[in-house]
């Protein structure tokens, strides 16, 4: 039994056929939707997370089985085992799995899997290095990787590094899709939970023209008379 085979059976042991149903409509999966054909069996993350660990030497072959599966649990324990990896290697080995990464990015595809893996991987790997992938995964016509691009960046936050977040910011602030707006939003705001300043440079400049989305997203922990005036253009 090949490895990838043996961690499926683990991960179908704790199918859960009524939590499945749930997920297919939390996370889209419908006609028309943003993870339309995505198929949940019902695993808890906490409980995929113990198969990764218990399947961490699993190889680079191997994950691909997962991460190309139609099952989205089988994706997300993929993530989870190169995260681990990456974790715990060398430069070179780093790089690697880096690579691997980039070149499935279409198998990381529902919002759970970019926010859960692009700062762990794509985000810690650039916070000292050139960050030209992250623009390059911007500029994409592919949501997922729009999404990458921006979620990567709180690696950078959590460094107190916002400059490349407020560039990225800037190019998606015309984004169509929700999910963008979304994303935009939470990782001002995590720039101003630790430069409030920082984070209203960018607002008073473009908050007129954000979507209305992405603005309540960014300002969700302001104090309610500020939010209000953000809110009725009153700044």
């Amino acid at each position: 039994m090949s490895k990838a085979t043996e961690i499926k059976k683990e991960i179908a042991k704790y199918a859960d056929s009524e939590k499945a149903k749930i997920l297919q409509g939390f996370f889209k999966t419908g006609k028309g939707e943003y993870g339309e054909g995505d198929i949940f069996i019902g695993v808890k993350v906490p409980e995929v997370r113990e198969i990764a660990k218990k399947f961490k030497e699993t190889e680079f072959f191997e994950i691909e089985k997962l991460l190309k599966s139609k099952i989205h649990e089988e994706r997300l324990c993929a993530l989870l085992i190169l995260i681990q990896k990456f974790e715990k290697t060398n430069e070179k080995e780093k790089q690697k799995i880096v690579d691997f990464y980039l070149a499935n990015t279409k198998q990381i595809n529902n919002w759970d899997l970019v926010d859960l893996s692009a700062p762990k991987i794509i985000g810690k790997h650039l916070v000292e290095k050139n960050r030209k992938i992250v623009y390059t995964l911007a500029k994409s016509k592919e949501l997922w990787e729009k999404r990458i691009a921006i979620i990567a960046t709180y690696a950078f936050i959590q460094k107190n590094d916002f400059s490349d977040t407020l560039k990225i910011s800037e190019l998606l602030i015309n984004e169509e899709h929700d999910l963008m707006h979304k994303a935009v939003g939470w990782m001002l705001r995590e720039i101003g939970k630790r430069n409030l300043n920082a984070e209203e440079k960018f607002l008073k400049k473009h908050y007129k023209k954000m979507p209305r989305t992405m603005l309540r997203y960014a300002i969700e922990k302001f104090d309610e008379p500020k939010r209000k005036a953000y809110l009725n253009g009153k700044i």
